[in-house]
């Protein structure tokens, strides 16, 4: 809903330019084609008998804005009572007033910019005429247009601006901010396109209360299928279009007190869905990621909650707030003001009062020295005439130095006030001085706040890549270690039969000593035998010899025949397939 403030000073400027000849006053014909533009702007009849009526009392030349305000509060803007089209009737009003105070075409945008730039102006201004926008407002649309543009915000060369602007009270008109803007004063290196998007989107945030706005999946009602819209959110509807262009408007969804908006499971394929429930109707909606989907929660849910507490959009709220808390430092630093002059004030006065009580400390001082002479030569002529006269002086004497050293000691106490004085007035510049820094340290906390805010997102969204190359990772990781359990159970198959080989070729080598062991000992009883017989042929015989075979060394039988290897070797053999055994293990 407009506001009457804000419609007034888009009239002022109209007025301001059919006043030619700059002395406050407009004439009656030029108001009544004015009066007769804005109520068809505005939708509501206009009444060219209410003008006359009006101002029937001054007849005697052009119309004072004094006089032409009450009539348009009371003919026009009482009377309106729906919505109309708000960037129509600022339309008409520039185009009554920017001819006459700027040239578009030196600018480095289009006419249709700098009309933006005039709304804004009238929105960020003071409710005041005539109408200026103060520093701390220009510094709020001049951050906003950066950010807009995508560009930093450079809180150093706004500094330098600021001071230049002490020599202008601090403020611009609007065609001083048009003409800076629209110059390149605080946009160096930047595209005139970028310049003009960045106004525009400023434009549609502040003037057309668009909070929020893009792409995203609605599912219908009726079909039930999913379609692509571009949204926009205003504080209390969010309308859908075909596109981007806002030509052709789809639908709205009204947000009142009792809407609410939660957050779905992911189903029927679509990721990042939320829905809008209102009295009627429920919305599915569908994100193009979690970021955004996350945003446009919050969105809404801040405009739901600002219409339950009875507020209108979040920028007139922030720029009622600025504007109480220059009030508040205005009236606490006119508040310092006046104590300091009280001070002054009350510190002159002791002035006077420590000089009228030193001129008295002199005088009595001076009158003491007379005194003391003129009693020293009453004493010198009349020492033994007047001795009880001469004890009499002396008490008096005694009295003045007493009310002497009375005022000597209030005099001291007075300048120990106005030491004191003193220091409580550094004292409160100490503060003066500790509040300014505390507003500039808040300042910078703020700034740190929002560097940490967009370093969070930016580390937010890292962790996110790299969660998904760890979940990569891992994936290819557990196909690795699926093959490598399939080739460590076929090694342990391999080595149960290796060992299964093993034993067999043990119990056969323990069956070849065994049959060792049995022809050994046949052998043994062989030789025993022809011993005993070659004794009992040499005995008889004498001459006949038996030819021995040479001795050889115990034999043993194995698989591969009897006699093929030693015990020495067979032992060599063994070892070396126990470490290689051991060998295969360690690498499993």
């Amino acid at each position: 809903m407009w506001l009457r403030e804000e419609l007034l000073k888009s009239i002022w400027h109209a007025f301001t330019a059919l006043d030619v000849d700059h002395r406050g006053k407009v004439s009656k014909s030029q108001l009544k084609v004015l009066s007769h533009s804005l109520c068809t702007v505005m939708k509501i009849p206009h009444d060219p008998v209410a003008l006359e009526e009006h101002f029937k009392d001054d007849n005697k030349g052009p119309l004072s804005n004094q006089g032409y305000m009450p009539y348009l509060n009371k003919f026009i803007l009482d009377k309106v009572h729906g919505e109309f089209d708000l960037v129509e009737f600022n339309k008409i009003c520039w185009l009554l007033c920017y001819k006459k105070n700027i040239c578009t075409k030196r600018l480095l945008f289009s006419e249709d910019k700098a009309f933006k730039v005039w709304c804004i102006f009238n929105f960020l201004s003071e409710d005041k005429y005539p109408l200026v926008i103060v520093t701390e407002e220009i510094e709020y649309f001049l951050q906003r247009l950066s950010e807009a543009m995508g560009s930093g915000w450079s809180e150093e060369k706004f500094a330098d601006y600021k001071l230049q602007l002490h020599t202008k009270n601090n403020c611009l008109t609007a065609w001083e901010l048009i003409e800076l803007l629209g110059m390149g004063y605080f946009s160096h290196g930047m595209n005139s396109q970028i310049l003009s998007m960045g106004i525009t989107e400023v434009f549609q945030e502040l003037i057309l209360d668009v909070l929020k706005q893009g792409y995203m999946m609605k599912k219908g009602h009726k079909r039930k299928n999913w379609t692509e819209r571009w949204f926009v959110l205003r504080p209390n509807s969010l309308s859908y279009y075909v596109c981007e262009d806002l030509l052709e408007k789809k639908g709205d969804i009204i947000l009142d007190r009792t809407c609410c908006v939660e957050s779905l499971p992911d189903k029927e394929g679509k990721k990042c869905l939320f829905i809008i429930k209102c009295m009627d109707k429920s919305f599915e909606i569908s994100a193009s990621d979690k970021k955004k989907k996350q945003e446009w929660l919050q969105a809404i849910q801040t405009c739901i909650r600002l219409l339950r507490l009875g507020l209108s959009s979040p920028h007139r709220e922030a720029r009622l707030r600025r504007k109480e808390l220059r009030q508040r430092q205005q009236a606490e630093e006119d508040d310092v003001s006046e104590r300091m002059r009280q001070l002054q004030v009350v510190n002159e006065n002791k002035q006077r009062q420590l000089e009228g009580m030193r001129r008295k400390i002199d005088a009595a001082a001076a009158e003491a020295a007379m005194e003391d002479h003129r009693r020293k030569q009453t004493e010198l002529e009349l020492q033994d005439r007047h001795r009880l006269d001469l004890e009499r002086e002396k008490m008096v004497r005694q009295q003045m130095e007493e009310q002497v050293a009375q005022k000597s000691c209030e005099l001291d106490q007075y300048l120990q006030r106005v030491r004191e004085l003193e220091d409580m007035y550094h004292r409160l510049e100490g503060a003066l001085e500790d509040e300014r820094q505390a507003k500039q340290d808040e300042e910078a906390m703020r700034r740190l706040q929002a560097r940490l805010l967009e370093e969070e997102a930016a580390k937010r969204a890292e962790l996110e890549q790299i969660h998904l190359q760890q979940q990569r990772a891992l994936s290819q990781t557990e196909a690795e270690k699926q093959e490598l359990v399939a080739e460590q159970r076929a090694k342990e198959r391999d080595l149960q039969a290796a060992m299964l080989q093993l034993e067999t070729l043990e119990r056969e080598r323990h069956g070849a000593l065994e049959q060792y062991e049995k022809m050994s000992m046949k052998l043994e009883r062989a030789t025993n035998k022809t011993k005993t017989w070659k004794d009992k042929v040499a005995k008889h015989e004498g001459l006949v010899r038996l030819i021995q075979p040479g001795h050889k060394g115990p034999q043993r039988i194995t698989n591969w025949g009897p006699a093929s290897f030693t015990d020495a070797e067979l032992e060599l053999r063994k070892k070396s397939w126990q470490e290689s055994k051991n060998q295969g293990a360690a690498a499993q």
